[in-house]
This record gives structure tokens, sequence and C-alpha cells, in this order.
């Protein structure tokens, strides 16, 4: 049997279904973080990227790194994905991104340029089934990210099996061949993708990219005095066309 080609649509159309059941959330207690914990756990060891260990739990010192937003996707309320953002600088250079691929970004953080780097993206096994959609709205917040720390580049540290949909969505290309992640079993390369010269392109394409400018700053903006634990992203959603 020839396989069909892939539409252009679906994913989209799916993803803005979900859209208004999702919420962005800060990890930020004792409590979210160890659930956060056993979901890595979960998703790694279902996709045979670690051995099975007795804590039952991923975590690593990049977590509580100061230029790291950790965010848990929700759907309906449970927890289903997770995403961690690094904002790359000359003065913050802490990722995984930067102790892998040094020697192709120091360099460029050298010359004042800001990356985002988003890393540790994982999805509930279970829920991933339910909803194939959670990649697009889960990364969804790298590209809020870029719009609102004015980012020159987007990066993503990837598996092989996973950089077609890199490209496809966001416009990546390899820029360091496949290396060695710490304490996981497969090789990453890292990709990476202009923001502000492709950002138009890909919110043409993928609409579901877009945001307002309160959303973003709902999000990313940190307030010493205020707690950020109850911080959710549903209030303006823009407006989801998808492609023709």
């Amino acid at each position: 049997m020839i396989p069909k080609a892939e539409p252009r649509t679906p994913s989209i159309v799916r993803g803005a279904g979900l859209f208004d059941r999702i919420d962005y959330r800060l990890i930020e207690t004792p409590e979210e973080k160890d659930e956060l914990y056993l979901m890595r756990y979960r998703a790694y060891l279902h996709g045979g990227l670690i051995l099975p260990s007795a804590s039952g739990r991923v975590s690593d010192r990049y977590d509580d790194a100061p230029n790291a937003w950790i965010f848990g996707i929700y759907v309906d309320g449970e927890l289903c994905s997770s995403l961690r953002l690094h904002v790359l600088t000359s003065d913050a250079r802490m990722s995984y991104a930067t102790e892998l691929f040094g020697d192709v970004l120091h360099s460029r953080l050298d010359k004042g340029e800001v990356f985002i780097d988003p890393a540790r993206f994982v999805a509930d096994p279970d829920k991933a089934r339910r909803f194939p959609e959670l990649p697009y709205l889960s990364l969804r917040l790298a590209y809020l990210a870029c719009e609102y720390f004015n980012a020159d580049t987007g990066l993503a540290v990837v598996r092989a099996e996973h950089q077609a949909f890199y490209r496809r969505v966001f416009l990546h290309e390899t820029i360091a061949e496949p290396r060695s992640f710490p304490n996981v079993l497969k090789k990453v390369a890292l990709m990476a993708s202009g923001f502000r010269t492709l950002r138009e392109r890909v919110l043409t394409r993928f609409p579901i990219m877009r945001s307002s400018v309160f959303e973003r700053r709902m999000l990313f903006e940190r307030d010493q005095h205020v707690s950020r634990q109850a911080t959710i992203a549903r209030f303006e959603r823009p407006s989801i066309v998808a492609n023709s």
C-alpha cells in the first residue's frame, strides 16, 4: 500500500480545537516538580531513552537555572506535557545546549545574540496518544518566548526521529551533528532557525503560534512579589485560522 501524503491542515485544526482546553502553568511548588519529574521518567522510559531507576524520576541541575522557565501544559486540569525554556544571552548561558554545543553557540553569544532553547519536552505517554496535537501546543511556548525576549534564533536539541517535525513547523535546520546527551541513550543534534527572518512564514503556515502581548507578559514576566503558581495562560487567545 502506498502511504498517503500528509495533509497540510489536520494537525493545525486539531491544535485549534484543543486550544481553549489548555492551561500553561509555571512549575514552582515541590509537589508540582515531583509530578513533573515522575512524568519525565515515564516519558523517557517509554521512549527507550533511559534505563529503569529506583527513583522513578528525572531531573537535572538546569531545572533551577536562573534563566529557565519550566511550564506544565494542562488539558482540562490534568498535566499532559511539559517544556523547559532557557533564555540564552551573553550573560546567561546555562543550558544543556551550551554544554553540548558550546563550540557552536558561545561565539555567537559573545556577539550579543539571544537564543531561546526549549529543553526537556516530554508528554505523558497515555495523554500523548489521546492528544496528538500536544507537540504543537507545547512547543508553541518556545515561539512565544522568542517573541517576548526578542530572540534572534530559536534552538532545538533534537533526536533524529524528531528533526522532520522541527523542519516542517519551525523551519529549523541542523547546525551541529548528533552528540551524546548526559544520561540519555540516544544522541541529539542541534537545530536552529532565525526567528526574525522566518517569523511571518511560520505564523502564516501555523496560525496557532500567534499570541497576544498580554499572554506573553503573563507567561514570562517575573515578579518577585507575586507568586506565579496560579499563573494560567487562558486569557486573550489569538484568532486561530487553519490553512486551506
